[in-house]
């Protein structure tokens, strides 16, 4: 008897001990191949770019604090964090499920079991344990599941700050490309109103034609409606970046006048960025934890087929109040050690492990098309780079040319060696290449934004994150 009793207390240890039985191997993750060069040449002439401190490398101040308000304030972020939380949480349940489970209980009763007895009190208290062997690792599956589930999360976590991050960045250059060319229309508007004024002038004195003044006039309004079409824009630009960042527009607007000079295409250089900085884009690594996670649901749905083994146990003190006197009432059981064996279930199991491997397949095609489209984006950007960097120079001596054409035309047009209609022909190229000249360089400073964003914004798995540390959620140098 002594000797049974000794086997079945081993029996679950040994069980226990046992190397789990596993499924059958499944195709093995696909390598990411990053290309060995870009195909659109790099930039050169530059420094390297610091993908950890790439928002300092601008030097603006009125930037960086409004990246870190766009981190505290972020909604979308508070999402990305909650879905963490989630993660992190199902991961602790599955954990848990690996652990016997102890359930406590306590009751109290009065009556006679049969009419002739008498009046009996019975008190008892009792542990009731349980536990699953997991003989053939369908737990410890849903566990690797979930640890995927809580690094996919992480990362993100981290995409969803490098977002934030690019919107704020791409909505602040907008604005303030949007104020050069609004400073360019009121000067264009100043030029105007002087040369209507003077020909108004020149005409009350008889020696200019009524319809050179109205012309005069005429270009006059035409620059009033571009400087109130332009201010609209900027206030319109205004206001969605005062949505993205949390800051009030009136708060917002006295940031802005901090005036910065504009950033020329020689700090957006890179002379450097190799293929494999792909493999560090969170989107990529999440992809990478989905095919994980669906590697692990292949496992448990396939030891789900195969049978189940719990063990039970229990131990109750008690005592039982009869005519006066009390006796105790202490039991103990260590079993039943049961065998679920799944003899019909129309296929249910076996569907289910079809699913998972359907899930694995969706997740490998994921990950090969997150890949392809990650090549794509910084091929995208170097272009949009490269072509901003290319026309830098032309675009900027267009610009000084027009100038001193116009400046000419203007000394000449009041000298009355020049018409009002050469006038304005030198005017309206003026305005064009200023024009151009505050949109390159808001392209050069998008196409600085956007490869931040399709490199990853230099997160790393498992390192800290390269801005501003979001308040109360990560210390510098750590992961979620």
């Amino acid at each position: 008897m002594k000797r049974l009793r000794l086997v079945a207390l081993l029996l679950p240890l040994g069980l226990g001990a046992c190397t789990p039985l596993r499924p059958p191997p499944i195709e093995p993750l696909p390598a990411f191949e990053a290309p060995p060069q870009w195909a659109t040449p790099l930039p050169h002439g530059g420094r390297v770019a610091d993908l950890q401190a790439w928002w300092r490398q601008l030097g603006d101040p009125v930037l960086t604090r409004l990246l870190e308000r766009a981190q505290r304030e972020s909604p979308s972020l508070d999402a990305a964090l909650a879905r963490l939380e989630q993660a992190r949480a199902a991961r602790r349940s599955a954990e848990a499920a690996l652990l016997p489970t102890l359930d406590g209980s306590a009751a109290l009763s009065r009556g006679n079991a049969q009419p002739p007895l008498p009046l009996a009190t019975t008190a008892q208290v009792g542990v009731q344990a349980g536990w699953e062997i997991d003989l053939f690792g369908a737990r410890r599956d849903r566990v690797d599941a979930a640890q995927a589930r809580v690094r996919s999360a992480e990362a993100g976590w981290h995409e969803a700050r490098v977002s934030v991050a690019a919107e704020t960045a791409a909505s602040y250059f907008r604005l303030r490309a949007c104020e050069m060319l609004l400073g360019v229309a009121e000067a264009d508007l100043r030029s105007r109103a002087e040369t209507a004024r003077l020909t108004q002038l020149s005409q009350q004195a008889g020696f200019t034609p009524p319809a050179t003044a109205a012309l005069a006039r005429a270009s006059r309004s035409e620059g009033e409606v571009r400087r109130a079409v332009q201010r609209a824009q900027c206030e319109t630009e205004r206001h969605a970046l005062s949505a993205l960042t949390g800051v009030p527009v009136a708060e917002l607007r006295a940031d802005l006048a901090e005036r910065q000079v504009p950033v020329g295409a020689e700090l957006f250089t890179v002379s450097a960025l190799p293929a494999e900085v792909l493999a560090q884009r969170p989107d990529l690594y999440q992809a990478e934890q989905a095919i994980e996670a669906a590697r692990a649901e292949i496992g448990s749905a396939w030891a789900d087929q195969y049978p189940r083994v719990t063990l039970g146990g229990s131990i109750n003190a008690g005592l039982v109040h009869l005519r006066g006197s009390t006796t105790d009432a202490q039991t103990w059981t260590l079993g039943p050690l049961a065998v679920s064996v799944p003899l019909f279930d129309a296929g249910r199991r076996a569907a289910n492990l079809d699913g998972a491997r359907a899930r694995y397949d969706e997740a490998v095609a994921v990950y090969r098309g997150r890949a392809r489209q990650a090549v794509s984006e910084v091929e995208q950007a170097l272009v949009a780079l490269e072509s901003a960097r290319t026309r830098s120079e032309a675009v900027r001596g267009a610009a000084q040319d027009f100038r001193t054409s116009f400046e000419a035309t203007e000394a000449r047009y009041r000298a009355g060696l020049a018409s009002l209609v050469e006038l304005e022909d030198a005017r309206r190229s003026l305005l064009a290449a200023e024009t151009a000249l505050a949109e390159l360089y808001r392209d050069l400073q998008l196409a600085w934004t956007r490869l931040y964003r399709s490199a990853g914004g230099a997160w790393q798995p498992g390192t800290g994150t390269p801005l501003a540390q979001r308040s109360g959620a990560l210390q510098p140098g750590t992961s979620p």
